[in-house]
């Protein structure tokens, strides 16, 4: 599955707009609008505002503006769905209605490119549904990994809400159908290259969009250009948007070439373009055509370090990315490399949708990938690839270190050492450039299986931190399963059962107990066949969680035993902490309190004098401690260990630890007689254990509803 955080901009939204495109797009984990926090700290729902800036000169469209104006019939959901070819300005048009419509919309303005026609593969509805979830307010932790339970979500937050949602590039009907909010006083504006008739039986309206008229070309190149060029050569300016068909991009392009050439006259384009009268005769029947022309134009303007900037750039696997790989990549400082960047910006053949965020408009990319095969070696070509998924690498290499410092790593030979390469000042930071870059670290890793699955598989692991703290359960099936074809190929047997590992224990999360024990015990086996006893004991470790999960904790305590001591015997303290936690968890549930908590209180002391601290796991003590106190009716001190516990998970921003936490608070509040109190912590754990797509939110929601009777 190929992920993106807002996929590449229909060709429409640069036609009619001057200068770059800046902020509006929907990121991964990034929310917009105001934000009102609860007496208790919490945020609650946002309110979104992600639109695209207003296009500066936008031109013309009377008739469909006042088309859109009609089908916003209030009681009624608006569904319209604005089809033309790419180029044409559908999303122009777009988000000009949807700023003059701002204040109908209260509840907020929704933006997302779903990349239906970006070469790559559209943005899934689960993506998509994730994105929003976001914006509205739900942590990523919190995201559901089930797109019915997405769906589920999602109708709740939007029911009744005044919400406007752009869904930008879709692909087809069904891509859209589960992003269409639960409420009445709701307006969902979609724009597509196909006319998606199948939304007609949604409640969807239908607007063709044509290309321009010479006017209105005419006038929007004259607002691009400004001065008295276009009043003083009229007829060959006509002539100039006549060969370009009435295409917003294509009018804006040759603008681009006249604004950067200010001596140059209009009727100097036009006779160039008429020295290409083979191409520029499709520029009316075949748009692609005729957008290929225009960027050749644009293309021949730069200059040659500009130029190689553009075909290096344009080898990059994901959607948005910075400067700084392009500067490690082409071997420039960095702001050598921003200011041929903003040389791309002006020319319209890059766009900015962010501060120091860049992206190719997906023909553009094209163009430019053609560009590189036609003028660079296979060998020149594949080397730059290399670099920009090696930067990645290293900068996530950076991050890991700063989150995850106690882990076990391989290894990596990087081709050119890489520059730029970001450093963070603290955990957090680290953990927000891996959610920035984390739809960029997967596409490299899939772009790199192939060809160095070494190199893959360290961009599978490398995610490590991330998928530890923020989950992102849909992601990290994929990571974990390519991590495991690329140990293959790479024929690495170490790398192949620690990823066999991660793999068994996400598919435990998940519920999916049968691949979880084959994955497990293929790790074991591969691990012994080595002569990795640590490996042996982290394959034996998941497989004793999976018997905790499935209800044979005699096995599991058992097992945890058993590692305790091996361990011990291997000096891994880490690893002898957790399996003191996992021990005294189990006998607990045996209801062998007492020995519970002597384990529990040496994983204490051992996680104390690790050279690394490891603070989530240390409050996992706390949280298990809690519980134990709670089995042997001792519920002031459990309720006391379980405050701590909660403190200590809210500062590492564990939202699966809180859950915890909660629960234990909860049955400590239902012994003492205060039902309010228990129920108000059982159902924050019910909705973060849910949120997470945890396989125990049925359990605690099935006590919550006994706790809450006719409440709930």
């Amino acid at each position: 599955m190929r992920v993106h955080s807002g996929g590449a901009m229909d060709a429409d939204v640069q036609n009619e707009m001057s200068g770059s495109v800046q902020g509006g797009v929907v990121q991964a984990g990034a929310v917009h609008g105001d934000i009102h926090i609860h007496s208790d700290g919490d945020p609650a729902v946002p309110i979104p505002q992600q639109l695209l800036p207003a296009p500066a000169h936008f031109t013309d469209r009377a008739s469909d503006l006042a088309e859109l104006d009609r089908m916003l019939v209030p009681g009624e959901r608006m569904l319209a769905v604005l089809a033309g070819p790419g180029g044409i300005g559908k999303t122009a048009l777009a988000l000009q209605w949807a700023h003059r419509m701002h204040d109908r919309f209260p509840d907020g303005q929704i933006y997302v490119d779903l990349g239906g026609f970006g070469g790559e593969t559209p943005v899934s509805s689960e993506e998509a549904l994730g994105l929003f979830l976001r914006s509205l307010g739900v942590a990523p932790q919190r995201v559901p990994a089930d797109l019915a339970e997405q769906a589920a979500l999602y109708r709740s937050l939007t029911a009744g809400k005044s919400l406007l949602v752009l869904l930008d590039n879709a692909l087809a009907a069904a891509q859209v159908r589960p992003l269409l909010p639960n409420s009445s006083s709701s307006a969902v504006v979609v724009t597509s290259r196909t006319r998606l008739t199948d939304l007609v039986v949604d409640g969807g309206r239908l607007l063709d969009i044509r290309p321009l008229a010479a006017a209105s070309a005419v006038t929007l190149l004259a607002k691009t250009l400004g001065g008295n060029r276009i009043a003083e050569e009229q007829d060959r300016a006509e002539a100039l948007v006549d060969l370009c068909g009435g295409l917003p991009i294509a009018v804006r392009v040759v603008a681009a070439r006249l604004v950067a050439r200010p001596k140059w006259s209009v009727g100097r384009v036009v006779s160039e373009l008429a020295d290409e009268q083979l191409r520029l005769a499709m520029l009316s029947p075949s748009q692609e055509l005729s957008v290929q022309t225009t960027f050749d134009l644009s293309y021949r303007a730069l200059d040659e370090r500009t130029a190689v900037v553009y075909r290096r750039l344009a080898l990059h696997p994901g959607q948005t990315f910075g400067p700084a790989v392009a500067a490690s990549v082409l071997g420039e400082r960095l702001s050598t490399v921003t200011r041929l960047i903003e040389e791309l910006v002006d020319s319209s053949l890059l766009e900015e949708v962010a501060e120091d965020r860049y992206r190719f408009h997906d023909l553009v990319k094209l163009h430019a990938r053609q560009q590189s095969a036609e003028q660079d070696s296979r060998e020149d070509s594949d080397a730059a690839l290399r670099q920009v998924l090696e930067w990645y690498l290293a900068g996530a290499m950076v991050a890991d270190r700063v989150v995850t410092p106690h882990r076990r790593r391989l290894d990596y030979v990087f081709s050119v050492e890489p520059t730029e390469v970001p450093r963070f000042a603290d955990r957090d930071e680290a953990l927000c450039w891996l959610e920035l870059e984390r739809h960029n670290l997967i596409t490299a890793g899939q772009a790199s299986l192939a060809g160095w699955p070494d190199l893959a598989w360290h961009l599978s692991d490398v995610l490590w931190p991330l998928l530890l703290h923020r989950k992102h359960y849909h992601d990290r099936i994929e990571i974990d399963l390519r991590g495991v074809e690329a140990a293959r190929r790479w024929g690495n047997a170490f790398a192949e059962a620690d990823m066999l590992k991660r793999l068994g224990r996400v598919c435990t999360t998940l519920g999916r107990h049968g691949e979880a024990e084959r994955n497990l015990r293929a790790s074991l086996a591969i691990a012994a066949a080595g002569g990795d006893q640590r490996g042996v004991a982290d394959a034996r470790e998941g497989l004793a969680l999976l018997y905790a999960e499935t209800d044979r904790v005699s096995d599991a305590a058992a097992e945890f035993a058993e590692l305790v001591e091996l361990n011990r015997a291997l000096d891994a303290d880490r690893g002898l902490a957790l399996s003191l936690i996992h021990l005294g968890t189990a006998l607990s549930r045996l209801g062998r309190d007492a020995e519970a908590l002597v384990h529990l209180a040496e994983a204490a002391v051992v996680f104390d004098r690790l050279p690394e601290p490891d603070s989530y796991n240390k409050a996992r003590v706390f949280v298990a401690q809690a519980w134990v106190h709670c089995r042997t009716q001792d519920f002031v001190r459990a309720g006391e260990v379980a405050e701590e516990a909660l403190a200590m998970m809210r500062d590492v921003g564990s939202h699966e630890g809180l859950a915890h936490s909660h629960e234990v608070i909860a049955e400590v509040a239902h012994h003492r007689g205060d039902d309010a109190t228990a129920v108000d912590h059982l159902r924050q754990a019910v909705h973060l254990l849910t949120s997470l797509g945890s396989s125990r939110a049925s359990t605690v929601s099935d006590r919550l509803r006994s706790w809450a009777g006719d409440d709930e």
